[in-house]
C-alpha cells in the first residue's frame, strides 16, 4: 500500500451509536426550531401569497390553453 492509500483509509469516520431518544422529545425540539426560525412580516407574506396566486393562474391559463389545443387537434386527426 502507498502512504496516499493509508490516509484515505485513517480518514473515514467512525459511526457512534447515540442513545435513543424518548419520542416526547419531539416536541420541545420541535417548538424550539419553530422560535429559531424567522418569520415574515404581514406585508411580505401578503406580497408573497399574491405572487404564488398569479404565477399560478398564470400557469393554469397556459397548460389549460395547450389542452385546448390539443383536443382540438386530436378531433381533426380523429376526424370526429
Amino acid at each position: 500500500m502507498t502512504s496516499r492509500a493509508k490516509k484515505a483509509k485513517a480518514a473515514r469516520p467512525v459511526a457512534i451509536p447515540s442513545k435513543k431518544k424518548s419520542r416526547l422529545s419531539f416536541f420541545p425540539e420541535a417548538i424550539g426550531e419553530l422560535r429559531k426560525a424567522r418569520w415574515p412580516t404581514r406585508q411580505e407574506a401578503t406580497r408573497l401569497s399574491i405572487m404564488v396566486f398569479v404565477v399560478c393562474t398564470f400557469v393554469g391559463a397556459v397548460l389549460a390553453a395547450i389542452d385546448y389545443g390539443f383536443s382540438k387537434v386530436l378531433y381533426l386527426v380523429l376526424g370526429g
